[in-house]
């Protein structure tokens, strides 16, 4: 099946867009006893004042509760439907266990309806399952890994993202993430697969309208502007330094913090960035 689908360019608004095909996902609206309420901010504080630029407008959402736990071991859970989440670019999967509990999960990709997950310490290494890194062989592909036992998934969890498992020692897993190396207790939990909707980069949304929709603003670059409106102001900014509007640097400021605690469980990490302070 196509994966993406390419408008006409039968007006100016459809020439060049891209989309992701969801005609595979459930038609219908969610499961509302896993749903509930979310407020727009507009991009304000408790006071009204803008913290955030260039959000707003938008349309209605109601937010999925996904499990990012997945304590209930031992139960194996169906997959009734792949659904589209206006919160996440990654898919989600409504999945019923024999109990008769239903539950929202992280669609990893290849998932597909009527098939059989379960978490849990007795499982086997196949997509969607979830289990203790300790209990997953060398080289597997997962998502939804927690930072902590027990905290819950943190790491992997946007469309297509994935870690490898490269090694175990000390306690500790060693997984491989886009760009960094780091270490994980052996006793947190991580899904096998990657995360599904892998084309959502791919997209062109081809007009201004798109982004309206999803609640983004317009934009206006901070060198078209005066140098009493924006840092970058002014008619030429040849050598200046890129700043947001309050003055900080913005392009490659290395912004976590010196001797952090977590530091130590990094053990080797791609280094872009261009400022220090």
């Amino acid at each position: 099946m196509k994966t993406l689908n390419k408008m006409k360019p039968i007006n100016a608004s459809s020439r060049g867009v891209i989309l992701v095909n969801k005609r595979h996902l459930y038609k219908g609206g969610p499961k509302s006893s896993l749903t509930k309420r979310i407020a727009s901010t507009g991009g304000r504080n408790n006071q009204g004042v803008i913290t955030c630029r260039h959000m707003g407008g938008g349309h209605k959402r109601i937010y999925r509760i996904i499990d990012f736990y997945r304590k209930i071991d031992g139960i194996p859970a169906i997959v009734e439907r792949i659904e589209y989440d206006p919160n996440r670019t990654g898919f989600i999967a409504l999945i019923k266990y024999e109990t008769g509990q239903y539950s929202y999960i992280l669609a990893p990709e290849k998932l597909k309806v009527g098939d059989i997950v379960e978490s849990g310490d007795a499982t086997e290494v196949s997509t969607g399952n979830c289990m203790l890194l300790e209990n997953i062989p060398l080289g597997t592909i997962i998502h939804n890994v927690e930072l902590f036992p027990g905290s819950g998934a943190k790491l992997c969890r946007s469309a297509g993202a994935f870690a490898v498992l490269v090694g175990k020692e000390g306690g500790y897993a060693i997984l491989k993430l886009p760009r960094e190396v780091r270490k994980v207790s052996l006793k947190c939990r991580a899904s096998i697969g990657m995360v599904s909707n892998i084309d959502n980069f791919n997209e062109v949304i081809g007009k201004a309208g798109r982004n309206r929709n999803r609640g983004i603003r317009p934009t206006t670059r901070g060198v078209a502007m005066n140098p009493v409106d924006h840092p970058n102001g002014g008619r030429t900014h040849g050598g200046k330094v890129f700043r947001n509007p309050s003055g900080r640097i913005c392009k490659g400021l290395v912004t976590r913090k010196k001797g952090k605690k977590s530091d130590n469980l990094i053990v080797s990490k791609k280094r872009r960035n261009k400022w220090k302070i």
